[in-house]
């Protein structure tokens, strides 16, 4: 059901079962997929696709130009994937052309209120903001990361998969996968252990993630002699890769 106060432009590509409150103003180059619920008093400015059975709450923004001062306004673009909680007064901006000119947005994640998703992040899937994180622009977040309230990342940091942030955390380098991290600025604290175990990780395998967190923090290697010792122990533990890949991937030095 369209609420009849809200605003659609007519060139606005609209699921037939979207719901949209009123006062909600749904702009030109926007796609909206089924099963989609939009609050009252909604933005949404395009180039911007929404997935499927996303809920998005009143005074959110979504698609708005970026903020960055380089944008003069060329068409970049906004993708949100499928099964998205996004809460009140969250705001999510395009892209810019200096990067891919897109923001992007997985599948199955809760963006609580007020959080910030700046131009040309790349926010995975099945991962958590806290109220009041924001995400400053090119940065990276890996699948089922959770990044407590009032969390900020700095530009272009990349933060690994399984990362768990602790409320007010400042983030001014990578966070490698399976991480824990609080403070100002981020310092690492363990392998997120609990939130690995409730997503089935093998007692093994959380035993031989423990010791690829001491290789990295514990034994006073270099990045590249402690990736040598990952490669050793990757042979018989696959879950270590996504730990590789983060640690080879970094360009702005981990969290120390």
């Amino acid at each position: 059901m369209i609420d009849s106060r809200a605003l659609l432009d007519a060139s606005a590509r609209i699921a037939s079962d979207v719901e949209i409150g009123p006062w909600t103003i749904i702009g030109p180059d926007v796609e909206i997929g089924a099963g989609t619920v939009i609050g009252p008093h909604v933005v949404v400015r395009g180039p911007t696709r929404i997935g499927s059975h996303n809920r998005i709450f009143q005074f959110a923004s979504v698609g708005e130009d970026c903020q960055d001062k380089k944008y003069r306004g060329e068409p970049t673009r906004l993708e949100i994937g499928d099964h998205n909680v996004i809460r009140e007064g969250v705001t999510i901006h395009r892209g810019t052309v200096q990067d891919q000119g897109l923001t992007k947005i997985g599948s199955h994640n809760l963006l609580m209120a007020y959080a910030h998703v700046a131009h040309d992040c790349m926010v995975g899937d099945n991962i958590i903001l806290a109220n009041n994180v924001a995400l400053a622009g090119h940065v990276h977040v890996g699948d089922h990361a959770i990044l407590g309230g009032f969390t900020a990342v700095h530009q272009f940091c990349h933060i690994g998969a399984h990362v768990m942030c602790g409320a007010g955390t400042v983030v001014l380098k990578d966070i490698p996968a399976y991480v824990m991290a609080t403070g100002n600025s981020a310092k690492p604290h363990g392998i997120n252990v609990e939130g690995l175990r409730r997503r089935g990780f093998s007692p093994e395998a959380l035993r031989t993630l423990r010791q690829a967190y001491k290789v990295v923090y514990r034994q006073r290697l270099t990045l590249e002699q402690a990736l040598e010792k990952l490669n050793e122990m990757l042979a018989s533990c696959a879950e270590l890769q996504p730990l590789i890949d983060s640690l080879q991937a970094s360009t702005r030095g981990i969290i120390r």
